[in-house]
């Protein structure tokens, strides 16, 4: 269990942070930048989950949050392979984390019409904030695939990413009236 008696170190003046692994990286780094991001996006989540207040969508996005603090230890934990199966010391992102994603976005996907436009990210509060926290999220796959482009990145963590900006943009759809309060897009309504 994380214990944090003192919020401030000073070990960071110095323009680095450290790792799990004890390592220290500089906080402009790939792996950092990736880490900030996560944690923008669980922000973002945790925004419209207060929008929700309770039920069974708010209590997906908390869960969401908890699987995004593994996902930003399994990015501050450099692989030095392409071994990404949990340890003792290592928490990573695993399969069923993924798999609850989408068995998650199959059971809201089934309430709603198919798209025949692209719609804006509006329409309630509730809706809006899960857009905002959809797109914060695709930042953070930016930056995490930037992150794997450079060093050894869990695939699982990328899929999770992925599907996690999927679940977002079903749940606005469900919480926009299940699509029929979507804002549709008019491509050229305004020439």
């Amino acid at each position: 269990m994380v214990k944090l008696n003192k919020i401030y170190t000073r070990t960071g003046d110095d323009g680095t942070t450290g790792l799990v692994d004890g390592s220290r990286v500089a906080k402009g780094s790939r792996r950092i930048e990736a880490i900030g991001k996560v944690d923008e996006a669980n922000s973002a989540i945790g925004l419209a989950a207060a929008a929700l207040g309770s039920g069974a969508h708010a209590d997906s996005l908390f869960r969401i949050q908890n699987d995004l603090f593994d996902l930003g230890a399994d990015i501050a934990t450099p692989a030095t392979d392409s071994n990404f199966e949990p340890g003792e010391m290592t928490l990573r992102i695993v399969k069923s984390q993924v798999d609850w994603l989408e068995h998650a976005i199959d059971a809201l996907n089934e309430s709603l019409e198919p798209l025949t436009s692209f719609v804006l990210p509006g329409g309630s509060e509730a809706a809006a904030r899960a857009h905002v926290a959809r797109a914060s999220t695709r930042a953070a796959e930016r930056a995490m695939t930037a992150l794997a482009a450079a060093e050894p990145t869990n695939p699982a963590a990328l899929a999770y990413i992925n599907r996690l900006s999927d679940y977002l943009f079903v749940l606005a759809r469900v919480l926009n009236e299940n699509g029929a309060a979507d804002v549709r897009w008019i491509p050229g309504a305004n020439r």
